[in-house]
């Protein structure tokens, strides 16, 4: 059956509210912990991370300008449980040029440019790619842009919504045309995608008995 797209995005978000609820996301204190934890969570769980960030705040390093003065093997040395921390820190170094340099570090100058600026910004600063960029206007900066994951990806592809192999920007663009514009609404579907990944949709044997969306195409 056809979809109709923003009833059935409307309809998923609601089923998942009432079966998970909030899911409080981004977990960090503040926006520039959550910048760092966005890169530091590449290819990694998030129980590393936390790990390497409360090094750094029991360090007093967890600062824009202090982070950038530390020379980058003793940056790799503090993050070392987040995995590839070699490479993560030349990639936290290379956010923080851009951060430092153009806006200070400072949170409320850089959320004052316009949306489409920042995130082409962001993407040409080496080691971000689209998801982290993302993570960092939407859960940082407050802008509104939808992030998508694996999780997400495979969720709308086993529901038949998005192609298993369509790229990050239509998958971005199904979302953003078809859900209302809002940092809010934003943040807390992309979290609840996580939770249905992480606990139903798994990527190998998935519990689609139990799953939430179980009959969606039933129902569109």
């Amino acid at each position: 059956m056809a979809y109709n797209r923003k009833k059935t995005l409307a309809s998923i978000y609601r089923r998942l509210y009432r079966r998970f609820g909030s899911q409080h996301w981004w977990p960090g204190e503040t926006p520039f912990e959550v910048m760092v934890a966005a890169i530091l969570t590449q290819n990694t769980s998030w129980q590393n991370v936390e790990k390497a960030i409360r090094r750094l705040k029991k360090a007093g390093l967890l600062t824009p300008k202090k982070l950038n003065a530390l020379d980058k093997r003793k940056l790799a040395a503090y993050i070392h449980s987040a995995g590839y921390f070699n490479v993560k820190a030349l990639r936290l170094k290379n956010f923080l040029k851009l951060f430092v340099g153009n806006y200070a570090g400072s949170v409320k100058k850089m959320s004052s440019r316009d949306t489409q600026g920042l995130r082409e910004e962001l993407l040409s600063v080496n080691g971000i790619g689209p998801e982290t960029a993302d993570s960092i206007l939407l859960y940082a900066l407050n802008k509104p842009v939808f992030v998508v994951d694996a999780y997400t990806r495979r969720i709308l592809s086993r529901h038949g919504l998005t192609g298993p192999d369509a790229p990050y920007q239509e998958i971005q663009n199904f979302f953003m045309k078809n859900a209302k514009n809002e940092v809010k609404l934003y943040n807390e579907y992309h979290a609840l995608l996580v939770k249905l990944g992480k606990d139903f949709c798994l990527k190998s044997a998935p519990k689609c008995a139990l799953c939430p969306l179980g009959d969606l195409k039933k129902t569109g």
